[in-house]
């Protein structure tokens, strides 16, 4: 019997950290289903999908990972799932890419996300980046919910040219198949 936990975890970034927290889990007999972790300005973040044997609580985990000699300015927040998550989510067949740029300004991922929101589109992954006063946006999106990809390309057109956006939108099997990048 097993429980299924959802970490998320902040801390200043220095080697070992992934280390850290990947052996507090194994110490536990902890299987670990996903991970995410990235590096923003210096800060990593991270979120994991774990399965504990059934007698490891929030309480043990959070004992186990501040263990660690490093871990005082660990920031973690750790959910305990009533039902556990699926691991075999298939990614859905109507996942496109879109790229936006726009010279940064405030407001540019809400204009974005909330165009988005609007016609019902999930945002599956999004990354940003901010280069010398530039911003750019990569988002997944699933689109099955859109009635109309013929109408929605036009909407975005308007968008972008209305917002000042340089905007692109494709299947995500051409962004996989023209880029050296993996979203998912």
């Amino acid at each position: 019997m097993s429980k299924q936990m959802v970490l998320a975890v902040l801390t200043k970034d220095r080697p070992g950290v992934i280390a850290d927290i990947t052996g507090a889990i194994f110490r536990l007999e902890g299987d670990l289903a996903d991970l995410k972790q990235s590096v923003l300005w210096g800060y990593l973040t991270m979120i994991l999908i774990v399965n504990f044997p059934i007698t490891v609580t929030k309480d043990k985990l959070a004992a186990a990972i501040a263990a660690n000699e490093n871990t005082a300015d660990f920031q973690v927040s750790v959910k305990e799932l009533a039902t556990p998550l699926a691991s075999d989510l298939p990614m859905p067949e109507d996942s496109f890419v879109m790229t936006v740029q726009a010279a940064n300004r405030g407001g540019l991922v809400y204009q974005v996300s909330r165009f988005c929101y609007e016609r019902g589109i999930n945002i599956l992954d999004l990354t940003t980046t901010l280069r010398d006063d530039r911003y750019t946006m990569a988002l997944q999106l699933d689109l099955s919910k859109v009635a109309s990809l013929a109408v929605l390309r036009e909407e975005l057109a308007t968008f972008a040219e209305k917002n000042g956006l340089s905007l692109t939108l494709q299947h995500n099997d051409l962004f996989q198949a023209t880029q050296d990048v993996r979203l998912y």
